[in-house]
């Protein structure tokens, strides 16, 4: 999926803080910038009114690049990992 058909299909894309901001700061290409653009991206995400919905969201549609809710693809699936696991050791 694009992001121009996330931003056209996203009703909550409109309130995010990330709106009008440089996409490329949110999908670094590696280089000596890199971590400098995550940074600044996550720091953009966490003042987001609809940071919750979009971590769920990229969660949910396996986005494998960028940063989404203020994690990068390596923590969001640390976090999938978690939660499975955490559901497998649930006893309920």
């Amino acid at each position: 999926m694009s992001i121009i058909e996330v931003r056209d299909n996203a009703p909550w894309m409109q309130d995010g803080a990330c709106r009008g901001e440089d996409p490329e700061l949110f999908f670094p290409e590696p280089g000596p910038n890199m971590l400098s653009s995550i940074a600044i991206a996550k720091g953009i995400c966490y003042e987001c009114p609809v940071r919750e919905t979009c971590l769920e969201w990229a969660i949910e549609t396996n986005q494998e690049y960028g940063v989404w809710g203020g994690l990068t693809r390596n923590e969001r699936l640390a976090l999938r990992r978690r939660a499975r696991a955490n559901l497998l050791s649930d006893p309920a």
